[in-house]
């Protein structure tokens, strides 16, 4: 059987497997996707994004907790840091939930931010694929953690959480540009601390003073000592209200298309490079071409054009 079968029999190591290639990005894993894709689309994606040192993990490793005891699967996606060594992951996310590591119902798995910006690895919509044929219930992704254009996850996630804490100096700077528009709820984790309260009233006014948003939600603040496990409850429910308010609507419908729409051009840019830069491989054409460059005997501009003109030939 393709690893694909086996993974819809649940077979946890080929899905182990595929997740692995598809990091690697291993050829056989494509036509691994292209199997997987039909049965994919069911699970509820929620995106945990915010700067680091906010508490993501511990907030992801008690909401798992409460979910679970609700019969819910779950998958979880932790994007970690890069080592500049390696090229692997910092595993800091999946030590702090050790603990759901050896329960069936939970499949953890963490990934290289490998270069990618945005707070996202580049595999991660592909193993949410996996996932998602697994037939885990929900989802969770917690992003990198890299401060405010830390957006990305907005266009993977259902529900999209921003986690802040208090503390961190200018506090209305952690909430501000991108950050504060993609966020369905918002969490002040670590609220023990001093300045919580005040960073609630900045954040409640700067959202206030914000457009209206189309599908008429008014973006929650909880409150959270995460690994206390106070407001976790709280929080947990107040996803729960946004599915409920978001799921079938017009606005979900026009957001899924975006999504998929995004996701093709992903996919599409993505191949298109890999198949770019193999042909300026061969021969070394690549380096000609960047010597050219350095002794400033071509462009790039009209390098690029040369390019994209031999390669629209060749599809044509």
């Amino acid at each position: 059987m393709s690893l694909a079968e086996k993974i819809f029999q649940g077979d946890i190591r080929a899905a182990s497997r595929l997740m692995r290639d598809i990091d690697d990005r291993m050829p056989n894993a494509m036509e691994e996707l292209k199997k997987i894709y039909p049965k994919t689309g069911n699970a509820y994606i929620i995106g945990i994004t915010g700067p680091p040192g906010s508490g993501k993990s511990t907030l992801v490793d008690k909401t798992v907790e409460i979910l679970r005891k609700e019969g819910k699967t779950l998958g979880i996606v932790a994007v970690d840091p890069t080592s500049p060594f390696t090229g692997g992951a910092i595993l800091g996310d999946r030590i702090r939930m050790q603990r759901h590591s050896i329960d069936d119902g939970v499949f953890i798995r963490s990934l290289a931010t490998r270069g990618s910006l945005g707070g996202l690895s580049r595999s991660t919509n592909d193993i949410i694929k996996v996932m998602d044929a697994m037939g885990k219930d929900i989802i969770i992704v917690e992003t990198v953690g890299v401060g405010q254009d830390e957006v990305d996850i907005v266009n993977t996630a259902h529900s999209s959480v921003v986690v802040l804490v208090p503390g961190l100096g200018d506090d209305i700077q952690a909430i501000k540009a991108g950050i504060l528009e993609i966020g369905d709820i918002f969490v002040i984790n670590k609220c023990e601390r001093e300045g919580a309260d005040r960073l609630e009233r900045e954040l409640r006014a700067t959202l206030e003073m914000g457009p209206k948003r189309e599908d008429g939600w008014v973006p929650p603040i909880f409150k959270t000592e995460a690994i206390l496990g106070k407001g976790i409850f709280e929080f947990v429910y107040g996803v729960y209200r946004h599915k409920e308010k978001s799921m079938g609507s017009e606005h979900f419908e026009k957001k899924n298309a975006e999504r998929t729409k995004l996701e093709f051009l992903s996919v599409l840019g993505s191949e298109l490079m890999d198949s770019v830069m193999e042909r300026l491989k061969k021969n070394k054409r690549l380096d000609k071409i960047i010597d050219d460059l350095i002794k400033k005997k071509r462009n790039p501009y009209s390098v690029v054009k040369k390019i994209l003109d031999e390669e629209l030939k060749r599809s044509s």
